[in-house]
């Protein structure tokens, strides 16, 4: 009896390990199978051929037989039950795909076995959806404590009259995103816990809000270090995308590389002064630049914040702000006001950006 339960343990070992064997594949299959697919944007169409640029900078060219399946999904689907059928006329330029590769293609050639596309006007609908969705359920302002432990970030908004705390409620169910040191785009916003908040930290939250808007449970939230610097402009590399800044605050100089991603405006000369006015006396010239980096799909930028190092709109499609600026929204200010580049910044200019500490040298 001994003998039998003993064959029949080493035959329930063997199958273990040959369950480990097939659920846990060898790193190089893994690698194998991410070669068979990628993801990227649509950058060009010759014929039945696409040319998809990935996140890192990959291009690949793919051919698209008709024995392809195309589907189509809104943006966050993630269920292809209930995707549309395509064809490969539907798809244009600035589409974002998930391609995978026929397997059984001749060997050198790329052929695409499925692709599942979100059409750029998807994308582009369900951004506007969004910064309307942060405009009417958020609230954002700087991290005066945060307590990880009960789920709650205490904000301290606008400047002057218009200064209020805010209190965010955060739930479990509440998704938590943040901007990498390196970048403002809401697109690269990743995953972080709530102890990753810090004080000082940029925080904008959308949820339910009280009837005066101090008080707000949380379905999503956002936060970053950022850095508002106000100053003139020191001298200007154009072919190295940087400006060095004199910071009025610091009375240091300031290096700021200034990204594809950066929004550069020349404020009117009104809007110039009354933000002015809120820099502890600190007069800018008529007409000051602003520099505001803005990405896609996030909160929107709407007001510059008081009392801290300069003024500015923080990032986001265009970031976090504090509400309100005046009578008027900074988002919309910004909006009208004419696009410049860095070649037409002048030395000697009174410039208020945001940037990341890496942007900010």
């Amino acid at each position: 009896m001994k003998q039998k339960a003993e064959k029949i343990a080493g035959t329930l070992v063997a199958l273990f390990a040959l369950l480990i064997a097939v659920v846990v594949p060898s790193p190089r299959l893994a690698a194998q199978a991410a070669a068979q697919r990628f993801v990227g944007t649509i950058t060009s169409i010759s014929g039945d051929t696409l040319t998809v640029k990935t996140d890192a900078g990959e291009a690949h060219q793919v051919q698209v037989p008709s024995s392809a399946t195309l589907k189509r999904i809104a943006p966050g689907q993630k269920d292809l039950s209930t995707a549309e059928t395509i064809k490969l006329n539907d798809l244009a330029m600035g589409d974002r795909v998930l391609v995978k590769l026929d397997p059984d293609a001749a060997a050198g050639t790329s052929q695409a076995q499925q692709i599942v596309a979100v059409k750029q006007t998807d994308i582009a609908q369900k951004q506007q959806q969004d910064i309307a969705e942060w405009q009417r359920n958020g609230v954002g302002g700087l991290v005066k404590s945060v307590d990880a432990a009960s789920g709650v970030v205490v904000l301290t908004s606008g400047a002057g009259p218009t200064a209020k705390t805010v209190t965010v409620h955060i739930a479990k169910t509440t998704l938590l995103k943040r901007y990498p040191a390196n970048s403002v785009r809401f697109a690269d916003a990743q995953p972080a816990p709530l102890d990753a908040v810090k004080t000082g930290d940029q925080f904008r939250a959308r949820g339910e809000k009280n009837t005066d808007g101090t008080e707000i449970t949380a379905t999503e939230a956002v936060s970053g270090s950022f850095r508002n610097i106000s100053g003139t402009v020191s001298t200007i590399d154009a072919a190295n995308s940087t400006v060095t800044v004199k910071d009025l605050v610091t009375k240091k100089n300031v290096t700021v590389k200034v990204t594809p991603d950066a929004e550069m405006r020349r404020l009117p000369d009104m809007m110039a002064r009354m933000i002015a006015a809120r820099l502890k006396g600190t007069q800018p010239a008529n007409g000051a630049p602003m520099m505001a980096a803005r990405s896609q799909g996030g909160p929107p930028q709407t007001t510059p914040q008081g009392g801290g190092a300069g003024a500015a709109g923080t990032p986001g499609p265009g970031g976090f702000g504090a509400g309100r600026h005046g009578n008027g929204d900074m988002e919309q200010v910004l909006q009208r006001a004419p696009a410049i580049k860095i070649s037409d910044l002048q030395k000697g200019e009174a410039v208020m950006l945001v940037s990341t500490e890496a942007q900010a040298m």
